[in-house]
C-alpha cells in the first residue's frame, strides 16, 4: 500500500496522481506505517490530493513523529513555530526540532539554531545557536553557514571555541 502511494505520488511507473497517492498512503497509515503517516501529513499540509487541512496534517505528522520519523518531527516543529493548525508555541517547536536534530536532520538543526539565536522557546544562547548552525552547515547548507558566521560575529573567541567544542562532541557521540 505504501509503495503504491509512493508510485502515484512520484509518478514512478504510473501517471502522477495525488488523489490515488493519498488513498494508498491512508490505507498504510491507518495500519501504523510511519512513513505513510508522514507522507499523508505532508499531503494534507500542502493540499495535494486532499483538501489542505493543517489539523489533519498535524494528526498524521504526530503519529509518525512518535515513531521517530525525523521528517515528521521537523514538520511538527515547523507547524508549532508558525501556528499552523495549532496555536503558535515556540517551546513545543523546539521540542520537535530537537528530536529531529538529534537524529541528524540538518533543517531541524538549522531551525533549532535559529530558535537559540532569537531566544524563541529557549533562552537566547549564541553558543548553542552556533553549535546547531555549525552542525547543519557540515552538510554544505549555505544558509546555515551564513547564519553560523553571523552568529560568530556576535560572539567572543571563547564562546566560538565552546560552540565548536560542543559541535565536535555532538558529532563524536552521534557517529554511526
Amino acid at each position: 500500500q505504501y509503495n503504491l502511494g509512493v508510485m502515484y505520488d512520484n509518478g514512478r511507473g504510473v501517471p502522477q496522481d495525488y488523489v490515488k497517492a493519498a488513498k494508498w498512503y491512508r490505507l498504510a497509515a491507518e495500519q501504523g506505517h510511519a512513513k505513510a503517516q508522514h507522507n499523508l501529513g505532508f499531503m494534507y499540509s500542502n493540499g495535494q490530493g486532499v483538501p489542505q487541512d493543517h489539523v489533519q496534517a498535524l494528526k498524521w505528522y504526530r503519529l509518525a513523529a512518535e515513531q521517530e520519523v525525523a521528517d515528521a518531527q521537523y514538520n511538527l516543529g515547523v507547524m508549532y513555530a508558525g501556528g499552523q493548525g495549532v496555536p503558535q508555541d515556540y517551546a513545543e517547536a523546539v521540542k520537535w526540532y530537537r528530536l529531529a536534530a538529534e537524529q541528524g536532520h540538518a533543517d531541524a538543526q538549522h531551525n533549532l539554531g535559529v530558535m537559540y539565536y532569537n531566544g524563541q522557546g529557549v533562552p537566547q544562547d549564541h553558543v548553542q545557536a552556533y553549535m546547531w548552525f555549525n552542525l547543519a552547515a557540515t552538510g554544505g547548507d549555505s544558509l546555515s553557514t551564513k547564519n553560523r558566521d553571523q552568529c560568530r560575529s556576535e560572539m567572543t573567541p571563547e564562546q566560538v571555541a565552546e560552540g565548536q567544542r560542543l559541535a565536535r562532541e555532538w558529532l563524536k557521540a552521534h557517529q554511526k
